[in-house]
């Protein structure tokens, strides 16, 4: 059995305006999202607590020094192990 479907130039052109409404309504929603992510980040902009030039220096420093406690260290251990390596590699 065959059915035939009958269709209507008017329900098409319906179709077709609320396809297009849709569309431009998803934009629209798309659009107030992205609106809201902005002004969420400006919001959250003016909740952040910038150090002062004092406080800056302070971490500054203590990266710098600690940085350089770790270098020396590691270039001790790299030369003891060097040397106790060589040290056993000519016993045998």
């Amino acid at each position: 059995m065959e059915e035939t479907k009958v269709v209507d130039n008017k329900s098409e052109q319906t179709k077709t305006s609320s396809a297009r409404k849709a569309k431009k309504s998803k934009i629209a929603v798309l659009a107030g999202k992205i609106s809201d992510f902005f002004s969420g980040v400006k919001a959250e902009f003016g909740k952040i607590i910038w150090p002062t030039k004092d406080d800056v220096i302070k971490q500054t420093t203590a990266v710098v020094v600690v940085s350089i406690i770790c270098c020396a260290l590691i270039a001790v251990l790299d030369y003891a192990f060097e040397y106790g390596m060589n040290f056993i590699t000519s016993i045998f």
